[in-house]
């Protein structure tokens, strides 16, 4: 399905051939992946748990969001609330809307099925991008406090600040339906 179409951009329904393209793409800039993240994505798409979305700019696969239509993970699990999971814009396209594209078409899916949504940011400056896009876009966090893995990691611990440190964060939105 497309949900976006103009002279230069495309958001469509990520399909089985986008997870190699994706997958090299993220590991040429440096990043450590593997196809497995992105072969689950569309297992879950498969299985109507999420709506895997890709944006191509001028043909080339760009970036990619996910909505999970309810999600069982962070502060929000299992309360029958949508979860924004895996948002990225390839570095070579960034600053030209596209994850602000994407973003757009994940809250107008995360509002077909309830007045709010949620989404667990990376605390490490790689993330710095995403994390002021969210508080851009009025995403607050939840009162949690930092998680670490699948818990809240407890006052005065130590952690790692690596990709499993996060912070979750919600929105309200205007239901579509």
């Amino acid at each position: 399905m497309q949900y976006v179409k103009t002279d230069i951009l495309l958001i469509r329904d990520m399909k089985a051939e986008d997870a190699q393209i994706i997958t090299e793409e993220e590991i040429a800039q440096g990043w450590h992946q593997t196809i497995d993240k992105y072969l689950t994505r569309l297992e879950h798409q498969k299985q109507g748990l999420c709506i895997s979305l890709i944006a191509e700019y001028k043909g080339n696969i760009a970036g990619y969001i996910n909505v999970y239509k309810r999600s069982v993970e962070g502060p929000y699990g299992c309360r029958d609330l949508p979860e924004i999971v895996d948002f990225g814009v390839l570095e070579k396209y960034r600053c030209k809307g596209i994850g602000t594209a994407l973003m757009d078409q994940a809250e107008l899916i995360a509002g077909q099925y309830a007045d709010m949504v949620y989404l667990g940011v990376g605390l490490h400056s790689g993330y710095g991008n995403a994390q002021r896009m969210y508080a851009k876009r009025g995403y607050i966090p939840d009162g949690s406090g930092v998680w670490y893995g699948n818990s809240v990691c407890p006052p005065y611990r130590q952690c790692c600040n690596d990709d499993d440190l996060i912070l979750y964060m919600s929105k309200e939105l205007n239901r579509t339906s």
